[in-house]
């Protein structure tokens, strides 16, 4: 039976987490060089066109629909055949489906999104838009599926995901990795100055995802209760914990950054997702601030390593969600969910920890080996990489026809 109060927040939450693409996409846009802004942006906007159509026509079902196999949805779902305005059997079963299923749309299009700041400034947009398709249905949905789907293999052993650590910031984090080293780095990259175009828009983009956080976590409750409640909690507290624990370590090394500061903040949402729904929400300060430190270093260790993730993706989805999916394991609690298990610090042993453990060694691994197939795929036949001097130009001019400001550095 449809709840009226489940159904407004399960409503508001896709309306925050779909603000979340315009806030990544400021977020990136912010910090690449002025002469690629308006490419950035596009990239991340036109996800919520590419990917929202095909989630409708196919995705949804490929990845909630009936269970084949516990690898892939049926697809019983396609063009949204059996979705209507009752409840789902299986899913969130007290609000329509119809809006269970833009819910989890959102999340599917956002995490395509993240992708994209790995690899700016030197992609072909035909090229991205061709790796989004194939992205989607070829490891997006199979890994949702997995992980959240009835019947799906991860699920039915037990691991926990309750907001996509492992489906959105592990499954991008890694695929992002795989993408980078087919593409290669930038020209002139660790020669070159790589200025922002903007840290307000950095501030902003950090802002809107803060906010839309609470949607992508507090939502996945699925319904307006306490659990929403804790999850929220939990989300604020890790995002507020890492911010503050990112700007002590800059200013440990020479100046608290704005920059610094926003990136924190990202790395500790990220890290919290999770287990927002799953620990007591006290523990997202510790989360946030052991994702702050680990993620703070492993960008300084790309660095060192000449991978040129552009935006950190790896870095703050990737390894900020590997270091949540395991606190799962340590900080979960049946008194926060019952619909979940008892982690290390709460009497459940290394049994909870084995498993998110597995969740995160499979799904990185589909998702690192399944992209840089696509990637080589599609470099093969299209080509990834821009020309040169389309690249010297900047994207902006040479794959859009458009400026951002002024100038073209």
């Amino acid at each position: 039976m449809v709840n009226a109060g489940d159904t407004a927040w399960i409503l508001i939450s896709t309306a925050l987490v779909m603000l979340m693409t315009p806030g990544v996409a400021l977020f990136y846009g912010g910090m690449v060089r002025k002469k690629s802004v308006i490419s950035t942006l596009m990239m991340n906007f036109a996800m919520l066109g590419v990917v929202g159509l095909l989630w409708v026509f196919y995705a949804y079902s490929l990845s909630f629909g009936p269970d084949s196999g516990g690898f892939i949805g049926s697809l019983k779902y396609v063009f949204l055949n059996n979705v209507g305005g009752e409840p789902s059997s299986t899913y969130a079963t007290t609000v329509p489906h119809l809006a269970f299923m833009m819910f989890q749309g959102m999340f599917a299009i956002i995490t395509v999104a993240l992708i994209t700041g790995a690899v700016v400034e030197r992609i072909k947009f035909s090229a991205l838009m061709i790796f989004a398709v194939a992205w989607l249905t070829l490891i997006y949905a199979p890994v949702a599926h997995w992980v959240w789907g009835a019947g799906g293999w991860l699920a039915k052993l037990g691991v926990l995901d309750f907001a996509g650590g492992i489906v959105v910031h592990v499954n991008a984090g890694l695929s992002a990795l795989a993408l980078v080293i087919v593409l290669g780095a930038r020209k002139g990259f660790r020669h070159e100055p790589m200025e922002p175009s903007s840290i307000p828009l950095v501030m902003l983009g950090a802002g809107l995802l803060w906010f839309g956080w609470f949607g992508f976590n507090a939502g996945s409750a699925l319904g307006s209760n306490s659990l929403a409640a804790s999850a929220l909690v939990a989300t604020n507290s890790a995002g507020a914990a890492a911010a503050t624990t990112w700007m002590l370590l800059a200013w440990n090394q020479r100046r608290p950054t704005l920059l610094g500061i926003a990136t924190g903040a990202v790395a500790g949402l990220a890290a919290v997702t999770p287990g927002a729904g799953f620990i007591p929400p006290i523990y997202g300060v510790l989360v946030g601030i052991v994702a702050a430190v680990i993620c703070y270093y492993a960008m300084i260790a790309k660095m060192k390593m000449g991978i040129d993730d552009s935006l950190d993706v790896m870095a703050v989805h990737g390894v900020g969600g590997i270091i949540g999916v395991l606190a799962v394991g340590i900080f979960a609690s049946i008194a926060v969910n019952p619909v979940g298990a008892n982690g290390l610090l709460f009497g459940g042993g290394l049994t909870l920890l084995g498993k998110q453990l597995l969740g995160i060694l499979s799904v990185g691994g589909f998702a690192f080996g399944g992209t840089w197939i696509i990637a080589k795929v599609i470099d093969t036949t299209f080509g990834l990489r821009v020309k040169e001097m389309e690249e010297v130009v900047g994207l902006d001019l040479s794959q859009h026809g458009e400026r951002a400001f002024g100038g073209i550095r």
